[in-house]
């Protein structure tokens, strides 16, 4: 079974991406943390828990509590994952925080947890397993980005963040070609994806979120958490094994300055 640690797995985006990948057949390390964060309605870990109960999947998933932003913390499950499962295959980074703002409504120490959520998290977990990876000549990494990353008005933190994980991505696939480390990003949105951090920006009222007019993607709906889940699955597989440095767009356009506009 493929070995995989989730960032920010435990709730949301991130638990559509741990119980699919382990229907798949995936030993799963998803952490995360029990408290709420800024402008998100992620909180504890018992949806996941009842989740993978249900689906009689709790004896391929460890649930961890873990700040991605905090050295010490991404170490202990890199050492948890090695003691446990004994290698580590793939890695995806999704843990982000993403409250809404200008540059001059962002405070300076908001902005810095922005960054140390979204792109030191990255980098973090990232190197605590590459080294690992490199050893047997293998692995993937899927990091979690957002059509932001490429300028949206009221994000300039978020936006920014976005922006240095999809160039770090592309940094990382350059640096760890020749280690046969694939690393690739997937977006979600297009429009009306429901998610922690999309129905926290609303104030946490999701019935309120999807009451929005918003185009969705080509399939005629938003995108959901499976869509992502399916993309991710895809990239950590051997049939993307000669894949790396590439962006799949869940979420349509996203990356083209969408999302599309509702049809008139």
């Amino acid at each position: 079974m493929p070995v995989t640690i989730v960032t920010g797995g435990t709730f949301g985006l991130g638990q559509s991406i741990t119980t699919d990948l382990a229907a798949r057949g995936h030993h799963v390390v998803a952490f995360g943390l029990s408290t709420p964060q800024v402008s998100s309605t992620a909180q504890g870990f018992d949806t996941l828990r009842a989740e993978i109960e249900s689906k009689g999947l709790a004896n391929r998933v460890d649930v961890l509590d873990a700040d991605v932003s905090d050295a010490a913390a991404v170490q202990r499950v890199v050492d948890h994952t090695l003691k446990r499962y004994g290698r580590i295959d793939g890695l995806v980074n999704n843990a982000a925080i993403g409250p809404l703002g200008t540059v001059l409504d962002t405070a300076p120490t908001l902005f810095d947890r922005i960054f140390a959520v979204n792109v030191r998290g990255t980098y973090l977990a990232s190197r605590g397993v590459i080294p690992h990876m490199a050893a047997v000549r293998g692995g993937s990494i899927v990091n979690i980005g957002s059509g932001a990353g490429y300028g949206k008005p009221n994000m300039a933190a978020y936006a920014s963040s976005k922006g240095a994980i999809l160039a770090l991505t592309m940094a990382m696939a350059y640096d760890h070609f020749h280690d046969h480390i694939r690393v690739n990003m997937a977006i979600p949105g297009g429009g009306g994806i429901v998610s922690g951090m999309s129905v926290g920006r609303v104030g946490g009222d999701e019935d309120l979120f999807k009451r929005r007019n918003v185009a969705g993607t080509v399939a005629g709906r938003p995108a959901n958490g499976q869509d992502l889940a399916n993309a991710v699955a895809f990239l950590l597989s051997d049939e993307a094994a000669t894949i790396s440095g590439t962006v799949i767009d869940v979420g349509c356009f996203a990356h083209q300055g969408g999302p599309i506009l509702p049809k008139q």
